[in-house]
């Protein structure tokens, strides 16, 4: 496999989400005055670095917390420090290509705020138990939920009154929606892609994911290295090029550099493609990057392949494979089960969210208050409801 080492030269900088406080992007619903030294992009950052939601993601499960019938482990990934891993990729890659890198920041740290307990298994339990009611759970709108009013730390206004370009990109980074389905987004220019430091944050995910996910795979025992190297031909390579740079090293070492190595050319070759599509395009402005006929931001053909494989892999092997399914299966009956006890008692809703279900109903209210919850605080209502 062909591995694109060099770095590729900034793109125009009028492609770039511009942070400036008198540019469309940058404003806020509720006005407010420029700070002295910071930019409205590196504010909005702070803001979400500073919020309970995301303190919280500490305590929720990005893929395990531990090995099916072990006690929780310190080491695996959580939806926390996935969402540092994620940051720090966004940030390289929005700095190299001349993108703005404290929108690309903000939008990863941003990401996974509005992922429930209990990783992908609790939210797609809790989608089945809104859609008994007509509704259903998507995180992107959960978070900017959480974004624009949940969160509470200014006596001004509710939310935290982020830009429009960060709000945006918290709608869009994964997915398109239009205006006949989710009218209430309209201020969000569904009818355009997103800023290219939007479009990268997906691929920045799944780039992070999955090199995190063979790495805390490998550790739980799970996975198995020989399996691995079959499935993944780059980790082989770049396996073998360890094994033959450093023969004496602990085979956890060789199995760390052929991590990095695959996380780097996963990165670079992003890099490349993304700015080759846009010069391909004739992308000089964000508005060019927004009317596109596709979006600019992927791999090559080549890595998207490896991406893909690597995907299934995991899917058939960690994700589903037989232990996890008990956990997943563990994790829906609890979520559904603590949606029913608190539809049917709403003494169990702290006053803040009973306060909501006039506006919001019942069910919708349920759901925002088990969203927020960590593992450990939904196990424990689980329990003291006499969860079974």
């Amino acid at each position: 496999m062909e591995n694109k080492n060099q770095s590729p030269a900034p793109l125009p900088a009028a492609v770039a989400a511009c942070g400036d406080p008198e540019n469309e992007i940058a404003q806020r619903t509720h006005p407010e005055a420029p700070h002295p030294y910071r930019t409205p992009f590196a504010r909005d950052a702070a803001r979400v670095l500073h919020t309970r939601a995301f303190r919280r993601l500490a305590g929720k499960t990005q893929v395990f917390t531990r090995v099916p019938g072990e006690p929780p482990g310190d080491h695996f990934r959580s939806r926390l420090t996935h969402t540092l891993e994620v940051t720090q990729i966004s940030r390289t890659l929005a700095r190299t290509l001349g993108l703005n890198a404290e929108l690309a920041e903000a939008l990863a740290l941003a990401h996974d705020i509005g992922h429930p307990p209990f990783g992908h298994a609790g939210e797609k339990a809790l989608d089945e138990a809104l859609r008994a009611h007509g509704l259903g759970f998507d995180h992107n709108l959960h978070a900017l939920r959480i974004v624009t009013w949940f969160e509470e730390r200014y006596p001004a206004f509710r939310g935290l009154n982020l830009t429009l370009g960060v709000r945006e990109g918290i709608v869009k980074h994964s997915r398109d929606y239009s205006k006949q389905t989710h009218p209430e987004l309209a201020e969000y220019f569904l009818d355009q892609f997103p800023p290219l430091e939007a479009q990268l944050i997906d691929l920045a995910d799944e780039i992070a994911y999955l090199t995190a996910d063979i790495d805390d795979g490998l550790d739980s025992g799970i996975l198995s290295l020989d399996a691995v190297r079959q499935a993944v031909p780059q980790f082989r390579e770049f396996h073998d090029a360890a094994l033959h740079s450093y023969p004496a090293a602990a085979p956890r070492l060789a199995v760390y550099d052929a991590l990095r190595r695959l996380l780097n050319a996963f990165v670079t070759d992003l890099m490349n493609e993304t700015r080759a599509r846009v010069t391909a395009a004739g992308a000089t402005t964000l508005e060019d990057i927004r009317r596109a006929p596709a979006r600019l931001a992927s791999l090559s053909a080549d890595m998207e392949n490896a991406r893909a494989t690597t995907k299934k892999f995991l899917y058939a092997n960690l994700y589903n494979s037989p232990g996890m399914e008990e956990l997943h299966e563990r994790a829906a009956h609890v979520v559904k089960s603590v949606f029913g006890f608190l539809m049917n008692d709403l003494g169990l809703l702290p006053e803040d969210h009973r306060a909501q279900t006039p506006s919001q109903g019942l069910a919708r209210t349920v759901a925002d208050y088990i969203a927020g919850m960590t593992d450990a605080f939904i196990e424990q209502l689980w329990e003291r409801c006499g969860g079974m």
